[in-house]
């Protein structure tokens, strides 16, 4: 018997991409859910035009703002994708077949294809990136962390593994990316600072170089170029950067 599925996506100022995941999700989702963290641009306005259900709320971390959204769904099965991510043809037809067979499992695995200035990364450990974006909210929800949040679930349960990418455009110009990088840097150095005890001044940028040489060669960042390039240099500032922060803290502690 076919099931419905919610689909749960948050943003901040996602105007100038949002249509484009809306239109993609359309032709899986029974209902759209959006958190806004107080967008300054036409983002709530794009999304209600598509039909969404728009929620207001102030943005307290990652994954406290998507189990959230999971909470305000009116179906057990749910979709969770980001404004900068599309569904893919054949992960349209993956999740159509799945949702007309009405689900044969609890939680569900799908590749992401990240896109950097443009261009597909395949290497730098961004592919497949398999995520658990497809779940039985009875049964799998994600959790509190602030960064690097994930959909958890009963050990017993096993993903099963659609067919097709979430395409991910991540970001258009390295700057962008770096922002992101070291917002996401911030939210990190709370937690980094509660599990650690003492971090020496060196620490912050051993750590670094150890991103760097782990993404460059380790990740094989190299097979992509200048974007490989990029994205390791980029990977060496944020991981600097979390732990430099995490240092104030403890020492503020």
């Amino acid at each position: 018997m076919p099931r419905h599925i919610s689909v749960t996506i948050i943003t901040h100022n996602e105007a100038d991409r949002i249509e484009a995941c809306l239109k993609s999700v359309a032709a899986v989702a029974d209902e759209i859910i959006v958190v806004d963290s107080f967008s300054t641009d036409f983002t709530a306005d794009i999304c209600r035009r598509y039909g969404c259900r728009v929620v207001s709320r102030s943005f307290e971390g990652y994954g406290q703002q998507r189990q959230y959204a999971t909470s305000l769904t009116s179906h057990p099965y749910v979709l969770s994708i980001d404004a900068d991510e599309v569904l893919s043809p054949a992960l349209i037809a993956s999740i159509l077949k799945e949702k007309e067979q009405g689900f044969n499992h609890r939680v569900y695995s799908i590749p992401r294809l990240n896109f950097f200035c443009g261009q597909p990364v395949r290497h730098c450990g961004w592919y497949p990136d398999y995520q658990v974006r497809l779940f039985d909210k009875r049964y799998a929800n994600w959790n509190m962390h602030s960064v690097d949040e994930r959909v958890v679930f009963p050990p017993g349960l096993q993903p099963c593994r659609l067919d097709g990418d979430i395409l991910h455009y991540r970001c258009s110009t390295t700057s962008q990316y770096t922002r992101v990088r070291l917002r996401q840097a911030a939210l990190a150095a709370g937690q980094i600072a509660q599990k650690s005890s003492f971090i020496s001044p060196i620490t912050p940028v051993v750590k670094g170089i150890c991103a760097y040489i782990d993404m460059y060669v380790g990740q094989q960042a190299f097979l992509d170029g200048p974007e490989g390039r990029a994205i390791s240099r980029i990977s060496f500032l944020s991981t600097y950067t979390a732990w430099r922060i995490a240092r104030k803290h403890r020492h503020k502690a």
